[in-house]
């Protein structure tokens, strides 16, 4: 299913390939608790920014890996490329349009980040 995934002043618009059900991650992080950000990991080959390019505005923290950007007129981080996955996008399932069907959201860990990634991806290596 293509979703179109916007801020809230439609400066920022991208296109998002996934499933009609998401499962997305709730993290506890300092960045994620603060913005109720639900994570949608995808691969670049699932997103493409439509519009907005130059209304973007990008922050980094702590190791620099994770590029989090952020509409510059309005605020709001429509997706950003994650530490866990930087060959890809996390997307705010909160900004998809339409909203999936159903949402499965899966807890994690971001306080403890380099534990709870080990455990992630062990758990994906499993299935």
């Amino acid at each position: 299913m293509l979703y179109n995934a916007k801020c809230h002043c439609g400066a920022v618009q991208a296109e998002v390939e996934a499933p009609e059900h998401i499962d997305c991650y709730r993290c506890n992080c300092s960045m994620c608790s603060l913005t109720a950000y639900l994570h949608l990991i995808v691969p670049k080959s699932k997103f493409k920014l439509l519009h907005g390019q130059d209304s973007i505005e990008s922050y980094s923290f702590n190791t620099g890996v994770a590029k989090h950007t952020f509409c510059k007129r309005c605020g709001i981080k429509v997706f950003y490329t994650p530490r866990s996955n930087p060959d890809g996008y996390s997307v705010n399932v909160r900004c998809l349009h339409p909203q999936p069907r159903s949402i499965g959201i899966e807890n994690f860990d971001g306080n403890n980040w380099e534990e709870s990634a080990h455990k992630l991806a062990g758990l994906s290596k499993e299935n």
